[in-house]
């Protein structure tokens, strides 16, 4: 028997891996059972970060140390989402009406700080007999890059 349990939870789950979700449902029947009340229902989904390939450092003429000497990584993921429906009572009659709110995973793209330095030499100068300048040194922080779009669904209506 557990056997059949952990090959259906594995074939339900492989559609949200290949999604780069996974989800995570909340269990409250036996809290429905013992009060016998409706319970809300909640699951949620937890994104895979997946890494990215970083962008190699690019020479620039007039500079010894290549550009982006620390690259930036990208990284893609989601946000995680919720789901969460709860029963209200109804205040006028029998049954119940239901609240609920429903924030999917959403998809969330980022780039790691990177470092970019420039050493205080400059090219070889031949009115000085082919040694370099000199010149102030270089360091830049590439910032991190954060790109998103969360979405919320809040409802209420008749029905458990």
């Amino acid at each position: 028997m557990t056997g059949v349990v952990a090959a259906v939870g594995a074939a339900a789950a492989a559609p949200a891996v290949a999604a780069g979700t996974v989800p995570v449902p909340v269990p409250l029947e036996g809290v429905e059972n013992a009060l016998n009340l409706p319970a809300p229902k909640i699951s949620g989904q937890v994104p895979l970060p997946t890494p990215g390939s970083p962008e190699g450092p690019r020479y620039v003429e007039g500079r010894l140390i290549p550009e982006g000497a620390l690259p930036q990584l990208p990284l893609s993921g989601g946000l995680p989402g919720a789901d969460l429906h709860a029963p209200l009572p109804h205040v006028l009659g029998d049954g119940f009406e239901h609240i609920g709110v429903d924030a999917p995973a959403t998809g969330l793209r980022t780039l790691t700080p990177g470092l970019s330095l420039d050493a205080p030499l400059g090219p070889p100068n031949p009115h000085h007999l082919g040694l370099p300048d000199t010149k102030l040194p270089q360091a830049a922080v590439l910032t991190p890059l954060l790109r998103t779009t969360p979405a919320a669904n809040v409802e209420a209506g008749s029905g458990s």
